[in-house]
């Protein structure tokens, strides 16, 4: 199947929440979501399009200080294990690259072993960082440097 990365829009976020559970299963992450990241940060919002609908996204942006951070990734449960979140991420990096970022970041629960792997296996470090989102409240931070221009994923 035929699968084109393109900018997010509006209607992408709403008809994503429509279908949630295809895509997390049984966390509720609705409230994570953000339109506004669609609407300011254009380019490094994405959505894999295929004739079936949205079989992947990524929602993310640069910072000031050159971090192309993502806030979510997420792929439909029939298009996992196709390499689709790497092509999402390799596209997110090349926005992000021409934005100046110089390196990549994203977090996860500690409970979310698939993430952490799928992570670890595009050379992100993992480190569990305590009270990060709170006290008694862990996350996994991903960072890696930004791979050179035209590296594989």
């Amino acid at each position: 199947m035929n699968v084109a990365i393109t900018q997010a829009e509006t209607a992408d976020i709403h008809l994503v929440l429509e279908q949630h559970s295809r895509y997390w299963g049984e966390r509720d992450l609705r409230k994570l979501h953000l339109v506004t990241l669609v609407h300011e940060f254009p380019s490094t919002c994405l959505v894999a399009r295929a004739d079936d609908g949205i079989r992947g996204y990524l929602l993310g942006f640069v910072t000031p200080t050159g971090t192309g951070y993502v806030h979510l990734i997420a792929t439909r449960d029939d298009a996992r294990g196709t390499g689709l979140g790497r092509r999402l991420w390799g596209a997110f990096t090349d926005a992000a690259r021409q934005q100046g970022a110089q390196r990549l970041k994203a977090i996860t629960s500690v409970q979310n072993t698939g993430s952490i792997a799928f992570h670890r296996g595009l050379g992100f470090t993992a480190q569990v960082v305590e009270d990060y989102d709170g006290p008694g409240r862990p996350m996994v931070l991903f960072d890696r440097l930004l791979p050179a221009e035209g590296a594989a994923w």
